[in-house]
């Protein structure tokens, strides 16, 4: 739902939340969801709107001709306070891979529509290892072999836990098991048996193959199948009843493609992927599905540091190490252990090295930015009725930053905001600066030496917080490289300004 235009114009009377403050530590232990608005949580309401405008707009055609997706599910969570919760479009639209169904036989999308959540199972998989280890029946530095004997064949015999959670084992991403393999047995044993095309902990590959071997490891260590250990240790606990494997409320549920190779037709109510698929619905890589809802339960439990509603699921310091990077050798690949961290191409201006989350090909995204404590939620069916019809990033980054620029980066006075690349801001006296970019953006720092301007500084990053500058006649220079956009680029100065390029900050 929008937000009405009057709470935008209380809103800026307001002082708001602050992207420019971020959070030390977790979010109070008792932090626990509820409905709210942008006002009541400090936020702009006016990028939020424009966010959810250009979301449904993703459902009417779009340059090709198609629309980006049938419909979709939008929550914003921000200090535990649900400020949106919206839903456009259609669960079930297509008949077939291009033909509507008769306006009577669609089905509207709505709140608490189930969705496929593709890769985001892979998070379930990973907390479910990372349980494991706190009941010491796993160490995560320990050879996969260890524990999986079947597993330590054909080159894999030193590949760790680790290297399967951070996807550094140089197994291939896939192997097309539902097709190449007779039966459940069968597909399994070409996971144990498959070589490494890289030397493990050289490379960074995403697999399903690493999520797929820890579902197994799950089910050797705990004695209980991956949907067992996860309905027991994470579902249940955290009371996500909508949340699992294999839905029983098909009515509810997301279309997503029709299928003619394996020959599906319209799946709905049964996984997407089609490994998962034929693997009986629970696998490591896809299988979950779930509501907005359910999803920032799970948001708000690792923003509290693994408890929710005095229901503890991992420690603390496990949830650490879930959003601690070890990829440093990887830069563009920042990953803990389970959690993606820091990727712009999806978590838009809401990223930074404590941001962390998953994506899903049917069309989902989940991001937990711990630094203001907020979570973004997109569900979409993209893949329906094709998984050919576009990508979903511009929307899944759309969410991102209707969220981040609802949080104000706002100095103690008048401050200016760059617009444009090559944009150049002359002040008198400037204070200080805050500059959130993507890799390859820059703010160019220039005093006047007599005869010309010359560069004495450059900025790429802040971390999220103002940075003094030198407060004598300076030219800053914005200059645009990078593919996305974070927060922004500010000056706040006193005294006489020039801008061009630059406008005037609201917050």
């Amino acid at each position: 739902m929008l937000i009405p235009a009057l709470a935008v114009a209380v809103v800026t009377a307001a002082i708001p939340g602050h992207f420019d403050q971020p959070q030390d530590g977790f979010a109070n232990p008792r932090t626990t969801l509820r409905q709210s608005n942008p006002y009541w949580a400090n936020l702009d309401p006016e990028p939020i709107n424009t966010a959810l405008r250009q979301v449904r707009g993703f459902t009417r055609p779009q340059a090709n001709g198609k629309p980006l997706f049938a419909g979709a599910v939008t929550m914003y969570v921000h200090d535990g306070k649900i400020v949106t919760h919206d839903r456009t479009g259609y669960a079930v639209l297509y008949q077939d891979q291009q033909t509507q169904l008769p306006e009577e036989d669609r089905v509207p999308m709505q709140k608490d529509t189930i969705f496929d959540l593709a890769s985001i199972s892979k998070l379930f998989t990973s907390i479910a290892v990372i349980q494991q280890a706190e009941q010491g029946r796993v160490d995560i530095d320990e050879k996969v072999a260890h524990y999986l004997p079947e597993f330590g064949v054909n080159g894999k015999e030193n590949i760790t836990v680790k290297q399967l959670l951070t996807h550094t084992s140089g197994l291939e991403p896939f192997i097309a098991l539902w097709k190449l393999y007779p039966d459940v047995p069968s597909r399994i044993k070409a996971v144990m048996d498959v070589k490494p095309k890289s030397t493990p902990g050289t490379t960074y590959v995403y697999s399903d193959l690493n999520l797929i071997t820890l579902g197994e490891l799950v089910h050797k260590v705990s004695g209980k199948k991956l949907d067992q250990a996860v309905r027991d240790g994470i579902t249940r606990p955290l009371g996500m009843k909508d949340t699992g494997y294999n839905p029983k409320a098909r009515n509810r549920t997301a279309a997503t493609e029709f299928q003619s190779a394996p020959p599906r037709g319209m799946v709905r109510g049964e996984v997407h992927d089609e490994n998962a698929w034929s693997l009986g619905g629970v696998a490591g890589h896809a299988g979950v599905f779930g509501t907005a809802r359910d999803l920032a339960v799970l948001g708000q439990t690792i923003l509290n540091g693994g408890t929710y509603q005095g229901r503890r699921i991992l420690t603390e310091h496990s949830v650490e190490l879930m959003l601690t990077n070890f990829n440093q050798q990887f830069p563009d690949n920042a990953h803990g252990l389970g959690f993606e961290l820091n990727q712009r191409w999806y978590m838009g201006a809401l990223s930074g090295p404590g941001t962390a989350g998953h994506t899903g090909y049917t069309g989902t995204s989940f991001v937990i930015d711990k630094a203001s404590r907020s979570i973004a939620i997109l569900l979409s069916n993209r893949v329906h009725p094709s998984r050919d019809w576009g990508s979903v990033n511009p929307a899944r980054r759309v969410v991102a930053d209707g969220l981040a620029n609802a949080l104000a980066v706002k100095s103690h006075g008048k401050q200016w905001r760059a617009t444009t690349s090559g944009g150049t801001l002359t002040a008198e006296r400037p204070v200080e600066v805050f500059v959130d970019v993507d890799k390859g953006d820059k703010l160019t720092i220039q005093h006047w030496d007599g005869t010309q301007w010359q560069d004495v500084r450059t900025i790429t990053t802040t971390e999220r917080r103002w940075v003094a500058t030198e407060q004598k006649k300076s030219r800053f220079v914005y200059t645009k490289a990078g593919q996305y956009n974070g927060r922004g680029v500010y000056v706040h100065a006193r005294g006489d300004v020039t801008a061009d390029g630059w406008s005037l900050a609201r917050r």
